[in-house]
């Protein structure tokens, strides 16, 4: 004999067994019991809640022969028929597929004639979002006045699709998403029923995945159960066939993060690589490990909104701690944008890696949340004490306790040879070779000592190949510059290593000069 899915294994058949419903439910009995029958229903609500469901067991308690409190009893020929599919009582009609007024015509045609066994003939109609706007014109009328033995059951999920007119016609209900408590006390009991052994944890995070769906949890049961045939499911089996990450991982990501670590969260990344995860998913996952955070750090009672262990709620309160509310809010704006980005590339990971770069250096974005990270970086930096610098006579001095690094001042008078040098920048960075320019535009111009231009660089490579001369690019620079100026001039390679970046320890001239007179697109 074939194998039967657990979702359709285990598809309710009575009303007590529909889980996460109860307000439906409910009326639904009452309905039949006090015999209060409408003649056309809309059953609302995402894909998995139950709608086609509800609506088989409803098409078997309205003609079964013995209805126990409003239920169907499954055992007269009736209930059995409509169960296995026989019933010429219920058609079950694809709208996706059969949405056309010749459809609809068809079924008008039909209702005409009464049922061959019990009081009602029901019609399932699914997806019904999906009829065309003719096929809607010429069920309306049907649908306002059918026959007395007719009942029309729409399902969508897409309810604001669905006319006006339709509606107004209709008995709406709407199905919530089922709690991650009920799906998996409902996947627990099934369990128990197949004796499969399972662990807690491993079936609250299929049902967490399940994302309010009794179907696609159970789907996602199916898939893990059948992937560890024969042996207990865990935690660690369902990460690794759902390939999903734990949240220890984000949590060691995120103090990465914020500790300005790329190389170690990049590391992560490459572990998860490694381990075969799905890097969308893992996007999305952290996206809400994110969102978490600050849900916690914005109120004391978020544990039921949360709907989490007492463990996890621990661990976040303690994460939360470690990074402000605003530069979250930035975190969850990169990693929002990066899962609309990651879902139709091909190269995801190197997205990943970007997002990940840009998240520990908040000064490759202008916004305002990124400056607020930089605001906090560096107020981080001066309440652990600001690194060993420099001093002008060469002796290390440790500023640990003194003040802030402060910028120095310009003069006030700046050589009119180095403005004409800043105003004309971009146009000679265009003229200069391609890795040259590349790490010129790394450098902040500033004016040296002695009046030179001064060029000081973050980065090491850059300050490497710069002040090296390699290829000769320093006096390729300085030709360019005599060409554009009419007048030879000193430059200085300086690295910077103070502790701040190059932009908050050296005055920029591009800030104090207009240096887009004589621009140039390159």
């Amino acid at each position: 004999m074939s194998y039967t899915a657990l979702y359709r294994k285990f598809r309710p058949q009575e009303f007590e067994d529909v889980k996460g419903q109860d307000h439906i439910v409910t009326t639904l009995k009452n309905q039949i019991k006090a015999d209060r029958i409408g003649h056309a229903y809309l059953f609302c609500g995402t894909r998995g809640t139950g709608k086609t469901t509800v609506a088989k067991i409803f098409a078997k308690a309205v003609n079964c022969e013995h209805p126990v409190d409003g239920s169907p009893c499954g055992e007269c020929a009736i209930c059995k028929a409509i169960a296995d599919g026989s019933s010429m009582n219920v058609i079950e009609i694809d709208a996706a597929s059969n949405n056309g007024v010749d459809n609809i015509r068809q079924i008008r045609e039909e209702v005409t004639y009464r049922p061959t066994e019990g009081k009602y003939k029901v019609y399932i109609i699914d997806e019904v979002h999906m009829l065309s706007a003719g096929a809607f014109n010429a069920l309306l009328k049907t649908l306002e006045e059918p026959p007395s033995y007719v009942i029309f059951i729409l399902a969508t999920t897409e309810a604001h699709k669905i006319p006006i007119t339709i509606l107004s016609r209709c008995q709406r209900y709407d199905f919530h998403r089922i709690s991650i408590d009920t799906i998996a006390g409902r996947l627990m009991d099934l369990m128990a029923e197949e004796k499969v052994e399972v662990e807690e944890k491993a079936i609250r995070y299929v049902a967490k995945a399940g994302d309010g769906s009794m179907r696609d949890a159970l789907s996602l049961l199916d898939q893990c159960i059948a992937f560890h045939l024969g042996e207990t499911l865990t935690y660690e089996n369902v990460l690794e066939v759902l390939g999903a990450v734990d949240t220890e991982i984000f949590s060691r990501l995120l103090r990465q993060i914020i500790n300005k670590d790329i190389t170690g969260a990049i590391g992560t990344l490459d572990t998860l690589v490694d381990e075969g995860r799905e890097m969308g998913q893992m996007v999305n996952d952290f996206t809400w490990y994110l969102r978490n955070l600050l849900l916690m750090q914005s109120s004391d009672d978020m544990e039921d909104v949360l709907d989490m262990s007492k463990e996890h709620i621990a661990a976040l309160k303690e994460e939360a701690q470690l990074v402000k509310p605003e530069v979250l809010m930035r975190y969850i704006r990169i990693f929002s944008e990066l899962g609309n980005q990651v879902k139709y590339a091909t190269q995801k990971r190197i997205l990943i890696e970007i997002a990940i770069i840009k998240l520990c250096k908040p000064q490759m974005e202008k916004d305002y949340e990124s400056v607020i990270d930089r605001i906090a970086s560096i107020e981080a930096k001066i309440a652990n004490g600001i690194p060993m610098v420099a001093a002008s006579n060469g002796v290390v001095a440790s500023v640990a306790s003194a003040a802030p690094v402060e910028k120095p001042q310009l003069p006030k008078a700046i050589p009119e040879d180095i403005q004409r040098v800043i105003k004309n920048w971009k146009p000679i960075l265009s003229e200069i070779g391609a890795i040259t320019k590349t790490y010129l535009s790394k450098a902040v111009p500033s004016l040296g000592s002695n009046g030179e231009l001064l060029l000081v660089l973050d980065d090491e490579n850059a300050f490497a190949y710069l002040s090296e001369n390699r290829s000769g690019c320093i006096e390729n620079l300085k030709e360019i510059i005599a060409k554009r100026i009419g007048k030879e001039i000193e430059i200085v390679v300086r690295k910077n290593e103070n502790g701040l970046s190059a932009k908050e320890s050296v005055p920029d001239l591009r800030d104090l000069i207009n240096f887009d007179i004589d621009e140039e697109n390159f």
